[in-house]
């Protein structure tokens, strides 16, 4: 069956993996398993437990159940080329557990530049402690990456598109260049997800993903995985293992009943935010769109070659306006919200200021003006893209009324 399943189509698989087993085979759903203890027939076969450390074996609560085990068999199904899915109680958990499962002190990390910001301050504030040094570096500059390399480097932590300014890079080529020189490369691909982007196949040896966001799809829910071929799978596990790290059956619960709807969820929030993309693009008061499905934006030829699809997430700047004006259009929003996150049914909005996030990156561009560095980024859910862009058109009005 596995097999066949990677010859399926995305929602065949999306339907389909992660019910196997006898716990699965008289429900649609997994059930949610609570249970802290599992119970022995006998002595042999409590001393028998330790010995197989896998998915599939009652241990411990700690080593999860069937319902976690459901999810984490959908997600590696869902990953080409991975062997197994750890599962986290937060995307950032994963971070750290996927980062100190591969990291010990005297090593040297490398961070893509445009990281999301818990994962730089893991880099300068968790590892660092712990005595791994961090060095950022430009993912649009293939030659300057390859030159920070020294022989202590031993991970590349990446992410695409870049967290709020939202440029693509070539993950193949930067991939390339970190194993030739024996790095580990992990990649954060909650924007993409594997059904749009495949992590392992393009070259990276960890896949992270903030399950938080697309998968859960309804901002009700925190947790983390990380996936990776059979190395690096098993360090993982007995790293999250030492950590304390599990999640809840009834979170898993909840994960795989979004996972099941989540083809579906990104393929409309796409559609929806390339259409107001190209509405902002030609506004006048807008300098920049930052969205990675719309021709023009920065690194889209890579979109074009390595993804198989987006989602609804994506920036722009404003043009010549300064933070009480940004202020003004985000609090005269009625439809989206104002909040962290994304990847839900619901639309949000959040005004952001790249400099204290960046170190060796350019920011603002300088030909967009005085001025330009009001950047908002939008999750778009799935309420109507008319009824969206009518909002963002009222909120413009506002704007420039102050």
């Amino acid at each position: 069956m596995a097999g066949s399943r990677g010859r399926q189509g995305k929602g065949t698989r999306l339907v389909t993996t992660g019910r196997a087993g006898d716990f699965a085979e008289h429900v649609v759903n997994p059930p949610v398993w609570r249970a802290s203890t599992h119970l022995y027939p006998d002595c042999a076969a409590l001393r028998e437990g330790p010995k197989a450390n896998e998915d599939g074996r009652f241990f411990y609560g700690r080593r999860g159940a069937p319902t976690q085990w459901a999810l984490s068999d959908a997600l590696t199904e869902l990953e080409p080329g991975a062997h197994g899915t750890v599962l986290y109680p937060s995307g950032v958990a994963a971070i750290v557990g996927a980062l100190m499962a591969v990291l010990k002190a005297g090593d040297v990390l490398l961070v893509t530049d445009n990281a999301y910001d818990p994962t730089r301050n893991t880099a300068m504030g968790l590892l660092k402690r712990f005595g791994v040094e961090h060095r950022f570096f430009d993912p649009l500059d293939l030659d300057g990456f390859a030159e920070k390399f020294c022989d202590r480097t031993k991970a590349v932590m990446l992410e695409n598109p870049g967290s709020l300014t939202m440029e693509l890079c070539d993950i193949p080529a930067l991939a390339a260049i970190g194993r030739d020189r024996g790095a580990v490369i992990l990649m954060d691909n909650t924007w993409a997800t594997s059904l749009g982007f495949p992590a392992l196949e393009r070259g990276c040896d960890i896949a992270i993903m903030a399950l938080t966001k697309h998968v859960g799809g309804h901002s009700d829910l925190m947790m983390g995985s990380a996936s990776a071929g059979e190395r690096w799978y098993r360090r993982l596990r007995m790293t999250a293992q030492q950590l304390g790290h599990v999640v809840s059956p009834d979170d898993a619960a909840l994960a795989l009943r979004g996972l099941r709807t989540m083809g579906v969820r990104l393929e409309r929030e796409t559609a929806t935010a390339l259409k107001i993309a190209h509405w902002l693009e030609a506004r006048d008061d807008v300098a920049q769109v930052l969205c990675p499905v719309l021709p023009g934006s920065p690194g889209h030829e890579f979109y074009e070659r390595d993804f198989t699809g987006g989602c609804g997430l994506f920036s722009f700047v404003l043009k010549g306006r300064d933070d009480a004006a940004r202020v003004r259009l985000i609090d005269a929003l009625e439809l989206f919200g104002i909040g962290y996150s994304w990847g839900g049914f619901e639309s949000l909005a959040l005004p952001f200021d790249v400099p204290s996030v960046r170190s060796v990156m350019d920011w603002p561009k300088s030909d967009w003006g005085i001025g330009d560095n009001c950047g908002i980024r939008l999750s778009i859910g799935l309420e109507d893209a008319d009824d969206l862009i009518a909002d963002l058109d009222q909120a413009f009005v506002a704007m420039d009324k102050g």
